[in-house]
């Protein structure tokens, strides 16, 4: 589908629902992180925050910590995840059981898929501002002269004027100047081990790079409860935040590309 026609695709459900109707806005969400809200006092409901993978392989870590900053913004809201094809080719395709298994239902989630920045950066400033949307999580990969200070700037007018949370998430790409209102940094890291070795919960090392109103940066081991919604204190087995175990878990993307999600337990509604 052309990018035009998705976007108008788009439009059209969004503004289906703005008459679903939601409860009001809190101005502050937290990441249920009892050190890392001490340290920053509450992350802006209605402003862009920006996160970037500390290296390539880092990509899953990456958006396993926005998905839960996704979740957390989110007040039980519908969610658009925008995502750049190239992020989708070198990541994986988005896998619905994945996306449960961190606490997600799928059917809350509206897929965009574009090939170019700035058709993601218009997807992202439409579902931002129709007031329908209650996060909007938008990935890039790559450097791009697009994703500039002037653009940020209209993405978080964007989540100011529809009362949401934007969130970039940047994979392949080095920190810069940007109107987010926090920067953030994330590694893997290493989980625990549940009983019978099982699997662990997702952990990820998270380092504060930049806040706006003022917090100084700051690192934290971060461990992702899927049944409470929150972040917790990780790393509880002295795992490094540069261990080579992977921080998720469970499959976020899916290794068969064609696998159908609504035919695996997802509902993902897919646009572009």
């Amino acid at each position: 589908m052309r990018s035009d026609r998705g976007i108008e695709a788009l439009r059209q459900r969004l503004k289906a629902m703005e008459t679903d109707g939601h409860p009001t806005d809190a101005d502050h969400f937290d990441l249920g992180h009892a050190q890392a809200d001490r340290h920053i006092g509450g992350l802006s409901s209605h402003s862009l925050h920006e996160i970037y993978a500390a290296t390539t392989p880092d990509a899953t870590a990456a958006l396993g910590f926005a998905l839960g900053l996704f979740q957390r913004a989110s007040k039980d809201r519908p969610l658009v995840w925008g995502i750049q094809a190239m992020a989708g080719l070198e990541t994986g395709q988005i896998y619905g059981p994945g996306l449960r298994e961190l606490g997600l239902d799928p059917g809350r989630v509206i897929l965009v898929s574009v090939k170019e920045a700035k058709d993601l950066l218009a997807a992202g400033e439409e579902a931002l501002s129709c007031g329908a949307a209650g996060a909007v999580l938008l990935t890039t990969w790559g450097e791009s002269r697009v994703l500039s200070l002037t653009a940020t700037r209209r993405l978080s007018m964007a989540a100011g004027q529809g009362r949401a949370t934007a969130i970039l998430t940047r994979l392949a790409a080095q920190p810069q100047p940007s109107a987010a209102e926090t920067r953030w940094r994330v590694r893997a890291a290493l989980s625990q081990a549940l009983e019978a070795d099982a699997p662990g919960r997702p952990n990820y090392g998270v380092e504060l790079l930049r806040h706006r109103s003022g917090a100084s940066p700051r690192a934290w081991t971060m461990e992702w409860d899927r049944e409470r919604g929150v972040f917790e204190q990780g790393g509880r087995n002295a795992g490094h935040q540069n261990a080579q175990r992977p921080a998720l878990p469970v499959g976020l993307v899916s290794s068969v590309v064609d696998r159908s999600a609504a035919a695996r337990g997802g509902a993902i509604r897919r646009f572009g």
